[in-house]
């Protein structure tokens, strides 16, 4: 399947008439969160790269066509506009890995009406999964205080490509490894993986199943140590691995009951056994709020595996995002609807010491002491940088985290900060809002009186677009 038709039906339809209408001077639209969840004090940009290599390749083929011809029931000639559409653009955006806050552009792009129109939905898509899921995993990083955590989403990921984001998006905030060998393989991230209470079971006792590992594995190795009595578990898979003469590298892993408590007890026999260096890691149900509950308990774990809770982003699993209209053919306008108004034109985001952000005009100057957040990544179609690494991403993430305000850093009751709209773009909002209303105001009096369509009154650059 074609991705320029793994799109919502309705961008297809708009930007057939837009091609009809002869609508297709460059209009930029900004892709950003509205509000975060009272649950979250900040966001990690993510999903960027896919979407580049997206936008990339994007073109309308005769399959394209022939399913939106499909789709809407019309002949296939009727769509034939669309035909080789391709993505001759702009995209300015934030890198992946940097932090941002609620309202500041992901990604502005700028292209011909049509085109910015129909990759809306697979950008939205990419953006806003990724975002939510990089987001969660960065808190699991902060609840762990230092110690490893690591991927075990795959399983019940919304899906193989999912599951495959989820490991990515995780190495990208800190992860240490994951269980997905295919993203593993394709990312570079250490494999992490042990046994299932299945194996042990298949195994007439414990102590068989954990010495029969080990001739397949000669290590280290992890033990499973909780499918029946986890004190009996730990203290089968410590005899075994002292008369093995195994201990650095190898582990015991719980993944059931409490936690806490069972880490305190294994810990105990393990040290007793004479095998300190033998670690702990506790998975099974795990998110930032457990892991964060385990950690202030003191419990003795060495390493967390998280997995369902954060692989779908469980307590958040969707951002309000956004993807609209702010210039047209040169001109800045904006929506007006209750809670959902936009501030209208290009935009740059300038981050200030403390997370003092200001969205300001794309174009105005640079306020002392703030660095620009939004980059050029696209020109005409094409990339103006090199693809993204990982490395590069978790380094940003690393250094944005490192000065993010305590306050937004909870894991509960977090504090986001609020960015400030700059006196500049407020002027432009304020402008643009007059107009359409007073444009408003006057198609009412002559649609009341019947004296015909008012015209457009002038404002900055000229009269805005009737459609917007």
């Amino acid at each position: 399947m074609s991705d320029a038709m793994t799109t919502d039906l309705y961008e297809a339809t708009m930007a057939l008439s837009y091609l009809r209408e002869g609508m297709t001077a460059p209009a930029t639209f900004d892709l950003y969160v509205r509000g975060l969840p009272p649950e979250r004090g900040f966001l990690v940009a993510a999903g960027l790269e896919p979407a580049l290599d997206y936008l990339s390749r994007f073109r309308v083929g005769p399959d394209d066509v022939e399913a939106f011809a499909a789709a809407l029931h019309r002949p296939y000639k009727d769509l034939a506009p669309l035909l080789g559409l391709g993505f001759d653009g702009e995209v300015r955006a934030v890198p992946e890995g940097r932090i941002v806050l609620a309202g500041e552009p992901l990604l502005e792009l700028t292209a011909p009406l049509p085109q910015a129109q129909l990759v809306e939905t697979y950008l939205l898509n990419q953006l806003s999964h990724q975002t939510t899921v990089a987001s969660k995993a960065a808190r699991c990083v902060l609840a762990a205080d230092g110690r490893p955590v690591v991927d075990f989403s795959l399983r019940r990921a919304h899906g193989p490509q999912a599951g495959m984001q989820a490991a990515r998006l995780g190495a990208m905030t800190g992860f240490a490894g994951t269980s997905n060998v295919a993203a593993a393989t394709a990312y570079g991230i250490p494999a992490i993986g042990t046994m299932a209470h299945s194996y042990i079971e298949a195994f007439p006792d414990e102590e068989t199943a954990f010495r029969a590992f080990v001739r397949t594995h000669p290590g280290p190795v992890t033990f499973l140590v909780d499918t029946y009595d986890t004190a009996t578990g730990v203290a089968t898979a410590a005899r075994v691995l002292r008369d093995l003469g195994l201990g650095p590298g190898c582990a015991v892993r719980l993944d059931s009951g409490d936690l806490g408590a069972l880490a305190v007890l294994a810990r105990r026999i393990l040290d007793d056994a004479g095998l300190p260096e033998v670690r702990i890691v506790a998975s099974g149900g795990l998110d930032e709020y457990a892991v964060k509950d385990l950690v202030r308990s003191g419990a003795p774990i060495d390493t967390f595996a998280v997995g369902t809770r954060v692989g779908v982003s469980a307590d958040v699993p969707y951002l309000d995002s956004a993807y609209k209209l702010v210039a047209y053919d040169g001109e800045p306008v904006m929506k007006l609807s209750s809670a959902k108004a936009t501030a209208p034109g290009a935009k740059q985001v300038w981050r200030r010491p403390g997370y003092a952000d200001v969205i300001g005009e794309r174009d105005e100057p640079q306020p002392h002491g703030a660095a620009p957040l939004l980059e050029t990544v696209m020109r005409a179609g094409r990339r103006t940088t090199a693809t993204d690494t990982l490395e590069r991403a978790r380094e940003r993430f690393t250094a944005d985290l490192a000065v993010l305000p305590p306050k937004a850093r909870r894991i509960r009751d977090p504090v986001a900060p609020r960015p400030a709209t700059s006196p500049s773009l407020a002027r432009l909002a304020g402008q643009v809002r007059h107009r359409i209303e007073h444009r408003l105001a006057a198609d009412g009096e002559a649609e009341r009186t019947g004296s015909g369509a008012a015209r457009p009154l002038p404002g900055r650059g000229g009269a805005l677009p009737r459609w917007s």
